[in-house]
């Protein structure tokens, strides 16, 4: 029987609440929503480019704590604040990547933790390299 397994990254910001930045079940990592938050817990400055770059940064920090990575990413999805703003997050998304493309779902959200524009979640493998 798999064991969970709280999982928090040093390189991301702290939890803003009750939760781990991802647990991990067997081989699977499913992460928390992290949203634009820096190491020191600060609001990153910039619009929803410089946002979802951020986003991305933490994912990766907790993905690397869990012992996966983005290349490792089964899931992806995104909430935004405002889905106009989709095609800019999308170039992010794609910058981060790359060839990989992860099954995702992207919806619009009334509201955000510390209104951010943008927060992703994934689910991820922690035993399959591509």
């Amino acid at each position: 029987m798999s064991k969970l397994q709280m999982i928090n990254a040093e390189g991301a910001p702290a939890a803003i609440g009750p939760y781990s930045h991802a647990v991990k079940l067997g081989d699977m990592l499913y992460t928390s929503g992290q949203i634009p938050l820096q190491a020191d817990g600060s609001l990153i400055e910039g619009g929803i480019r410089e946002q979802a770059a951020q986003v991305f940064r933490n994912l990766e920090a907790v993905l690397a704590a869990g012992g996966s990575s983005l290349s490792q990413v089964v899931k992806a999805t995104v909430f935004l604040k405002d889905m106009n703003q989709f095609a800019d997050v999308n170039e992010v998304y794609a910058s981060f990547f790359g060839e990989h493309k992860p099954a995702r779902s992207a919806v619009e959200v009334a509201r955000l933790p510390k209104d951010v524009l943008v927060e992703i979640e994934v689910i991820a493998s922690t035993s399959v390299e591509r």
